[in-house]
């Protein structure tokens, strides 16, 4: 609705944290859909970008962000407000002069319909739309560039190197498993039930895999993947898992430790009991934030589009339809029911 003023008011559905949640798993109900009113009119002189949400990333991290987090790299959201995170946008207007109406980006945005952007400096253009514009919310946009640095930049692999990814078959491990195969390097993968253990193994190309929570000794089963050892573990899981790579890595193993899903619903943070080896085998164990390395991310597309248009790089995705439905696909997370990198589909225009 257009006003004498030249405002463009319409209907803005919206995603909004009730509460901070803190040492449980989040659910539904810690979230309401809200209806507001925006403006998709951008004022002249405001530098303002204003964004159609076609797509919007659910991802681990943003679990953190529920709490009352002290000393993150990352702000805590504010009980009340919008949730934010990763998504794929059109520009429908914009005073920016960088952007143009019909613009197509991927970067930081709301869990909204339509959202204003005040700075771009997280947005980034997509100039290649042959692919599918949910991939920039997964391999090609952050859990792919978090899988190129964690494993290239940080593990530095060499053909034939042993490598075990845990949460393998989610939005970060799928993709470092056939990064793994394409740099000629032996694959297991750990995942959370039979059905993702074929995925890994049938779809992904990793060379073997198990269901962790079918294995009574995380050590034994590790063994018996690894006979000769671990040369590098990109951690998703922490906890237990950790303890249990930590004694059958390789001497001068690489961890690259990228997340550390397990521990995020604790009230206390589970003890690593074996950190002794990171001294005995000298491990290099390196945690890192891929905000930090987007720069890279021109790279990152010059490395990775070959491989996807000539099949050799697959990707699985699980999409929610609809931003009412946003609430259920972020909980899905945390007890695993997806499959692939979870998504929501706002819009498709």
């Amino acid at each position: 609705m257009a006003t004498p003023s030249g405002e463009i008011l319409v209907p803005n559905k919206q995603v909004i944290l009730k509460h901070y949640v803190d040492d449980r798993s989040p659910q539904e109900s810690d979230m309401e859909l809200k209806v507001t009113t925006i403006n998709l009119k951008a004022p002249s002189g405001s530098g303002l970008i204003l964004l159609k949400n076609l797509y919007l990333s659910c991802d681990p991290y943003m679990r953190l962000r529920m709490k009352l987090m002290e000393g993150s790299y990352f702000e805590s959201y504010q009980p009340g407000t919008v949730l934010s995170g990763f998504g794929v946008s059109k520009v429908v207007d914009s005073d920016h002069p960088d952007y143009k109406t019909g613009d197509l980006v991927w970067g930081i945005t709301f869990w909204e319909e339509y959202s204003q952007i005040a700075s771009p400096s997280s947005l980034f253009k997509i100039e290649d739309t042959s692919i599918p514009l949910s991939y920039y919310t997964g391999i090609l946009g952050m859990p792919g560039m978090t899988a190129y640095v964690g494993f290239y930049d940080i593990c530095s692999p060499k053909k034939g190197e042993r490598v075990f990814v845990s949460a393998a078959s989610g939005a970060v491990g799928q993709l470092v498993g056939q990064f793994a195969k394409l740099a000629g390097c032996y694959v297991v993968g750990s995942a959370g039930s039979s059905e993702k253990v074929a995925l890994l193994k049938n779809k992904f190309g990793f060379d073997e895999a198990f269901n962790y929570k079918e294995e009574e000794n995380l050590n034994a089963a590790l063994k018996r993947c690894f006979p000769e050892g671990i040369d590098i573990y990109f951690e998703n899981v922490g906890g237990k898992m950790l303890d249990a790579v930590l004694p059958n890595m390789r001497d001068c193993g690489r961890i690259a430790a990228c997340g550390m899903i397990s521990q995020y619903n604790l009230k206390e943070p589970e003890g690593v009991h074996n950190l002794i080896y990171v001294v005995m085998k000298q491990i290099r164990l390196e945690g890192f934030i891929v905000i930090n390395h987007f720069h890279k991310h021109p790279e990152f597309l010059h490395m990775v589009m070959g491989p996807i248009k000539d099949g050799k790089v697959t990707y699985v995705e699980d999409i929610a339809e609809g931003l009412e439905n946003a609430p259920a696909a972020l909980v899905a997370l945390f007890s695993g029911r997806n499959f692939g990198k979870q998504l929501v589909r706002v819009s498709s225009d």
